[in-house]
């Protein structure tokens, strides 16, 4: 009888969660590519306070390790017409950017000439 009432609420959790989703992908403040979840609450905030936010929600600030997670980020700024922080940082060496826990990057997608530091990389 244990099994079949655990059973039982873990579809309900399912459908609830599934329902949630739905709302979410509505309002274009969530995306998924190859199973990591992508979301926004739409505001505008600094990097440090983007971090806090992700931090607070159990994630981390979106780093794009390949295009379909490249492309979940570009969705949000298309659909906010805004920019959007990543989880990188420049290295010690100029112009040659990392991980925010210091490991190399093994993707990246800018546009020529960047990132310049100006704000449109």
């Amino acid at each position: 009888m244990v099994d079949n009432e655990v059973e039982d609420v873990i579809r309900q959790l399912e459908h609830r969660i599934s329902r949630l989703e739905g709302v979410l992908h509505l309002e274009k403040t969530i995306t998924e590519s190859g199973g990591k979840i992508f979301a926004t609450n739409g505001k505008r905030a600094d990097f440090h306070a983007t971090m806090k936010k992700c931090k607070e929600a159990g994630g981390s600030i979106a780093t794009p390790r390949n295009p379909g997670e490249n492309d979940a980020i570009l969705y949000f700024v298309k659909s906010f017409n805004t920019y959007a922080y990543l989880g990188i940082k420049e290295s010690l060496i100029p112009s040659k950017f990392q991980f925010l826990d210091g490991t190399q990057l093994t993707y990246t997608n800018w546009y020529l000439h960047e990132p310049s530091g100006k704000g449109e990389e």
